[in-house]
């Protein structure tokens, strides 16, 4: 080796500055390689390897690591086979279906394991108390995740996923409108502009008709989020919440679908096309809206009722140092558009089913409906008191979580419980398995029991408070909480109003989960009027 080196440096000495220029580069290239070829090994080897030594040393195991695919390999065929038919029965117990992987790697490896996306590292946690402590995040341990590809395109880095500085102005201004007297002002355009003239429309059918009402609701959400956030309509909003739902199938389609860094750089796939031309798509649509809106010259302040497109256009006027731009606005409308009609939508759907099966919480709920307002539209006052009502959505929300599972990240080593979590892991909470927990709800966790909240959702969890959540914990709890159950208490009072109804012979069962949790065939429900 010696005496080669020594060959080298003679050789060297011989060159002309040409050759030696050449020499030199071609020794750079080589190294650079190496170094590259290091990295990439350590990055698909060497540090998977390592992490998997690491927590199995701490008695957290996990399926295997596959070289480059990880876990997402098996996950995918697991999703697959359990999405393939609908349901045999009208059974509540879809954790195996929606998340078989979780399901089954609970069961084999413990509350708390480690699976791989691609090759990163992710720590699934199931334990309420740990889950408390990551989404409590009190030192700043357990950042929301980047948004990459598609979920980026979907929902920029809007008030869901935006951190520090920005998402804490950006939630203080978004609680001024979907709070405290903001949101009670809302309720007359929830009522007049949206519900009443939905269940208006119903009347033309023939008592005993069916109606799929799922997506009836779609429409309703969308409109409601149109008129009380943005000042505009279902109609002007269409084409926004169309692009908005291929967005979230090609997300869906694509979830588990490994691709190499830099790869959509020199050559993109169909899907990656389309959802380049259907961001962008977005973006217009939403400038226009925006710009409709700052031709009114100064309107907006005595129409829009302070609605949330109204204080963004407001906040990039007035400030100084323009702390939001245009293309936070367009972001932000992204999201509220988004997850304004979806999650509601994906509400008041399973709760409707819920009560088209069980006929006695559905004569509760009108009983209560009818003592509170009679046939006079619901009114804030009453709406606070909907206790029936309050405790079918919570049990409808825990059987039939929105969201499935969400992300966190560790940036640093750090301490969760007795586990010492290594840099640069993700961590997966999924709500749906702590809502179907027979250890924390009882051996009945899949049957539909409202009365479990009675008396508050402390006491239906056995005090582990953050084993319940819709709309995650913490201080990044959604914004849109009150909002989304002040429409769904609405909406189901209107209804109970007006009708008596039940599953229609041609429900199909079939829960998936297309970034929300709805169902697949829509629910058909038959109507009778009261």
């Amino acid at each position: 080796m010696i005496l080669e080196i020594f060959q080298l440096i003679i050789c060297f000495r011989t060159m002309g500055n040409d050759g030696k220029l050449v020499f030199l580069l071609a020794i750079f290239l080589c190294l650079y390689l190496l170094l590259n070829l290091l990295r990439f090994l350590n990055k698909v080897w060497w540090n998977p390897l390592y992490i998997e030594y690491y927590m199995k040393s701490q008695g957290i195991k996990g399926p295997s690591y596959k070289i480059l695919h990880g876990s997402t390999k098996e996950i995918s065929n697991m999703r697959r086979n359990s999405m393939c038919r609908a349901m045999d029965d009208l059974s509540h117990n879809i954790f195996p279906r929606i998340l078989p992987d979780i399901s089954s790697w609970m069961n084999l490896y413990g509350p708390n394991y480690l699976n791989w996306f691609g090759t990163q590292a992710q720590l699934v946690i199931t334990e309420p108390e740990l889950v408390k402590e990551i989404l409590n995040n009190k030192n700043e341990n357990y950042p929301k995740i980047e948004l990459e590809g598609y979920a980026k395109k979907l929902l920029g880095d809007g008030l869901s996923s935006s951190k520090g500085e920005k998402w804490a102005k950006m939630r203080k201004l978004a609680n001024h409108v979907f709070h405290g007297e903001s949101l009670k002002s809302m309720i007359p355009d929830m009522i007049t502009t949206s519900t009443a003239i939905m269940v208006e429309k119903w009347k033309k059918y023939d008592d005993g008709n069916e109606v799929e009402v799922f997506e009836e609701f779609r429409v309703l959400t969308s409109e409601v989020i149109s008129r009380t956030a943005f000042g505009s309509s279902y109609m002007e909003g269409k084409s926004i919440f169309e692009m908005l739902i291929k967005l979230t199938l090609l997300l869906s389609r694509n979830v588990h679908r490994i691709r190499f860094p830099g790869i959509s750089l020199f050559m993109k796939s169909k899907d990656e096309k389309e959802s380049d031309e259907l961001e962008e798509g977005i973006k217009d649509c939403i400038v226009k809206i925006i710009k409709k809106r700052e031709q009114r010259n100064g309107e907006e302040e005595e129409n829009s009722n302070g609605d949330f497109l109204g204080k963004l256009l407001e906040a990039n006027r007035i400030s100084s140092k323009k702390w939001i731009s245009l293309e936070d606005i367009v972001d932000e409308c992204k999201t509220f558009y988004f997850a304004g009609h979806e999650t509601t939508s994906s509400l008041l759907g399973w709760t409707i089913f819920l009560l088209a099966i069980h006929q006695d919480w559905q004569e509760r709920a009108r009983d209560e409906v009818n003592q509170l307002f009679g046939q006079n539209n619901p009114h804030a006052d009453g709406i606070a008191r909907l206790r029936t009502v309050q405790m079918i959505l919570e049990e409808s929300l825990r059987l039939y979580p929105p969201v499935p599972a969400i992300k966190r990240k560790v940036e640093k080593k750090v301490k969760l419980g007795k586990i010492t979590i290594p840099s640069n892991m993700e961590i997966l909470i999924s709500p749906l398995a702590l809502h179907h927990d027979p250890k924390i709800w009882g051996e009945d966790v899949h049957l539909f029991k409202p009365e479990r909240f009675a008396k508050g959702v402390a006491n239906a969890t056995n005090n582990n408070s953050a084993a319940f959540l819709p709309f995650g914990f913490g201080p990044r709890t959604c914004l849109g909480l009150n909002f989304a159950m002040t429409e769904a208490k609405i909406v189901l009072s209107i209804i109970l109003q007006n009708y008596n109804f039940t599953l229609s012979p041609n429900y199909v069962h079939f829960p998936v989960q297309l970034f929300m949790l709805r169902p697949q065939h829509g629910v058909k429900i038959i109507l009778h009027k009261v």
